[in-house]
């Protein structure tokens, strides 16, 4: 048989060969990723305490805020208890009426206080041209049947009280005011001197103010290191 070259000279076997073998032995690489693109343990625990760090502080911040946080009584507690000598020193002082009222509305009963307050505005009108309109609403508020805020008042008075409104005095709603005082003295006011809300007052606590609690901060393993346990407490 002759030889393949001799016949086809054009025919390159080796070159032929050299190029498989060169496909063969090529190697194949594959692209490592970046090593540091991957964040360490370390890396990991750092970005953690930060976020905690800054969650932390945006708790605190919230809690600071005046707005939500409410106003811290301006009575001394001596001066609370100066309104437990009588039901008229209560009501002459702004901050024991506030307190009072404040009461009140916790009973559903603020109408009373809100006609003394009002009876009370009347009497500093200065003209009639004042009296006429302020004598209408409190009637149409307080007196009159069925009133949106209608106080407890006795017959006699109610229809005397509604008989001076044709031509309203600076006396008009004397008796009407009277009886109401006198139903908050003997009925109210002793329940108030007894709630929590005075009590507080007295004792220079603000019932109105939350205790806020700041989140404690999360321990690692590493806290610990060195500390023993105590376990006489649970003995």
């Amino acid at each position: 048989m002759e030889n393949p070259l001799l016949l086809f000279p054009q025919l390159n076997i080796s070159a032929s060969k050299d190029k498989s073998y060169y496909k063969v032995m090529k190697p194949t690489v594959k692209e490592e990723p970046n090593k540091a693109s991957k964040p360490g343990a370390k890396q990991k625990r750092n970005r953690l305490s930060l976020l905690l760090q800054k969650s932390e502080l945006h708790e605190a911040e919230h809690l600071g805020k005046p707005t939500n946080l409410p106003k811290a009584p301006s009575v001394s507690p001596e001066e609370a208890m100066k309104w437990g000598e009588s039901f008229d020193k209560l009501l002459s002082q702004k901050d024991g009426l506030d307190a009072f009222t404040r009461f009140l509305k916790t009973e559903f009963s603020e109408e009373n206080i809100e006609f003394w307050i009002a009876c009370e505005d009347y009497k500093k009108s200065k003209t009639t041209n004042e009296l006429f309109p302020k004598a209408k609403t409190i009637y149409e508020t307080f007196i009159r049947k069925d009133a949106p805020k209608e106080v407890n008042l006795d017959f006699k008075t109610k229809e005397v009280t509604s008989q001076n409104i044709e031509q309203p005095v600076i006396t008009t709603f004397d008796a009407a005011q009277n009886t109401v005082y006198r139903l908050m003295e003997q009925d109210s006011y002793p329940r108030f001197l007894r709630s929590d809300l005075y009590l507080n007052l007295v004792k220079g606590r603000n019932p109105g103010r939350p205790t806020l609690r700041r989140r404690s901060r999360s321990f690692t393993v590493n806290d610990f290191q060195g500390v023993r346990p105590d376990f006489t407490i649970w003995q």
